[in-house]
């Protein structure tokens, strides 16, 4: 039976390689594709869209590679198959299959803990610390939210952010749901540096990039631009059918094995049939065929959202690996991944029992949606299916979208309490404010109003009401609201937002006393009693008061010579200075003050 077995599986092998083989002949191919070309000239028109890019992979063999439209909108410039474009998180499955050389070389473990291998790694909790696994982390199911606004156009480096997971509090139990991760990702490129000795990206090129002979791809926006044929991102006003330029996203190199890698329709297909024949490209084995499964075996499951709520039956029950999903389209099996960043869109995608690949680059965030509707209506007509209306569908989820957003701006503000003013002049607003994951916000204060910067977003704020100031809605960068708090002294200590998963608050970063200072101020003290106790400078160059007999307690800095301790914002402990010497240590909180006398070093 086993005999039997094997030879059917072998002969099914061979007529799905000769289907693959005669559809990739011009004749049947330009057959299925009939009206192709004017169904994306009209694609294009009913979307507003710059410019979109498309390759067909045939078995091993790239049968279809064109642009339509424009990559650079402004000067009329055509996309072509050589149009270098971001492809954004398509990156996550070169940052998988780079961790997985890595799992074969012993050096990693797709189901191991992954602090075993990489000790340096920290999670919020033990019990993360003790459990997450490699394949954990790529497949999304940590638990762990995506937290974006932590690497969104920042300055971090892949260490730094690395150094965050410990701050990122999980949503959900591990291994329950998938929540889109990033930073996650970006943490793999600096597992794959420590575990490796090379950087992600001199990896990535070493490994697979240059064996694939994919010559034009490049990381940096900057090289990107150097050459000939490049993409320029362009999308459409949110309350209009103006077409405008944006910026391109270049703060990608903190998390580049997420999404840095830019590349175009030519090279992608070297990597496309790679995937699609086990590894294999131009009559060489490229990449070990136990990884490429390894990233298709299926590690969490999806919801039938689109199904569910709108009644899109077409795809059906995905799950994800690592790197990339995998679901059945209409009875067929498809892997399949998006790659989105600032106004460039992307999908790569292929059907592994008919050996059919297809990539999609898409310009313009309004149109972002045409990565479906091209990749879908391409399958359908390649495997000769009837047409799933995706564009009727698609355009009139967007134009509805754009209508109700403009009326909901429109009605902004209706929450406003008249007549309030802030509590505190504006200057005691301004100042440092800190959170461990997220960074610095920095208020400041130009011309009598106050300034928003956050990462490299620079907006002016407007007071709301009480102590709530706003950003304009601005049309890139959006709209910040920050509600300022105070403790119970009175002062403004901390500066709370809703970020992109939560509410987060940022504290007020205290002024710094130099070394000297801090050197001062340390010696013993004699409470009003007669108690005595001593303020000691440890090695972490911070105060400590130390009660015999007592934990001690830090002093954290909170304004000139005012310090607070951890639990009892409403306790404070000012040093008293004469002579440039501190003679004293008042201690005040809301029942009165002591004065604690210095009595030596």
């Amino acid at each position: 039976m086993k005999t039997i077995h094997a030879i059917l599986l072998i002969a099914l092998a061979a007529a799905l390689l000769r289907a693959s083989d005669s559809l990739a002949q011009s004749p049947l191919l330009d057959s299925r594709l009939k009206g192709f070309d004017e169904y994306m000239r009209k694609l294009l028109q009913d979307w507003n869209a710059p410019g979109v890019g498309v390759g067909i992979v045939v078995s091993n063999k790239v049968a279809f590679a064109r642009g339509f439209g424009y990559r650079d909108y402004g000067k009329k410039l055509p996309f072509t198959p050589k149009t270098l474009c971001p492809i954004a998180s398509n990156t996550k499955l070169f940052t998988t299959v780079a961790a997985g050389l890595l799992v074969k070389e012993g050096k990693l473990e797709w189901d191991k803990p992954i602090r075993d291998s990489v000790p340096a790694i920290r999670f919020f909790n033990d019990e993360l610390n003790h459990t997450v696994t490699l394949r954990d982390m790529l497949a999304h199911r940590t638990g762990i939210t995506r937290h974006d606004t932590i690497w969104y156009k920042s300055d971090f480096t892949r260490k730094e952010l690395f150094d965050r997971l410990r701050y990122m509090e999980p949503k959900e139990p591990l291994r329950q749901l998938l929540l889109y991760n990033n930073m996650m990702f970006a943490a793999a490129g600096y597992i794959i540096e420590l575990s490796s000795g090379k950087t992600w990206e001199q990896l990535v090129r070493e490994q697979i990039l240059a064996p694939l002979e994919m010559n034009s791809t490049v990381y940096a926006i900057s090289d990107m631009t150097n050459a000939p044929d490049f993409g320029v991102p362009y999308t459409e006003r949110r309350d209009s059918k103006e077409i405008y330029r944006i910026p391109y996203y270049e703060d990608t190199a903190g998390m580049g094995p997420a999404g840095a890698i830019i590349s175009n329709v030519e090279d992608m297909s070297h990597w496309l049939i790679a995937l699609m024949n086990d590894g294999q490209f131009s009559g060489k084995q490229i990449l070990p065929p136990e990884i490429l499964r390894a990233t298709l075996e299926p590690a969490i499951a999806l919801p039938n959202s689109e199904g569910e709520t709108r009644g899109f039956w077409e795809l059906l029950n995905a799950s994800y690996g690592m790197g990339r999903r995998i679901a059945s389209y209409r009875g067929h099996l498809l892997t399949y991944h998006g790659g989105a960043l600032d106004g460039f869109y992307s999908q790569v995608s292929f059907m592994p029992q008919e050996q059919l690949g297809v990539i999609v680059f898409v310009i313009g965030r309004h149109c972002s949606s045409l990565i479906n509707t091209v990749t879908y209506g391409i399958y359908e007509r390649l495997l000769d299916l009837s047409l799933t209306p995706w564009n009727e569908r698609k355009l009139e989820i967007y134009q509805k979208s754009k209508k109700a957003d403009t009326e909901a701006r429109a009605k902004a503000g209706a929450g406003c309490i008249a007549d309030t003013k802030p509590s505190h002049p504006l200057e005691t607003y301004v100042g440092d404010y800190e959170n461990p994951a997220y960074g610095l916000l920095k208020i400041g204060i130009k011309q009598g109003q106050l300034q928003f910067g956050f990462h490299r977003i620079r907006l002016p704020l407007s007071h709301f009401h009480y102590d709530r100031f706003d950003t304009p809605d601005d049309e890139q960068d959006g709209k910040w609201s920050v509600n300022f708090g105070t403790n119970p002294q009175g002062d403004v200590d901390r500066a709370t937002m809703s970020l992109d998963e939560a509410e987060a608050t940022f504290i007020r970063k205290p002024e710094s006393l130099d070394a000297s200072m801090l050197q001062q101020l340390a010696g013993g003290y004699e409470s009003p009693t007669g108690s005595k106790f001593r303020v000691a400078l440890q090695e972490d160059r911070q105060l400590y008061l130390l009660n015999p007999g007592e934990p001690q307690s830090k002093l954290l800095p909170y304004r000139g010579l005012k310090f607070h301790v951890k639990d009892f914002s409403d306790l404070t402990f000012e040093f008293i200075m004469e002579n440039g010497r501190a003679v004293a240590l008042k201690q005040s909180d809301p029942a009165g003050e002591y004065i604690n006398k210095r009595t030596g070093p």
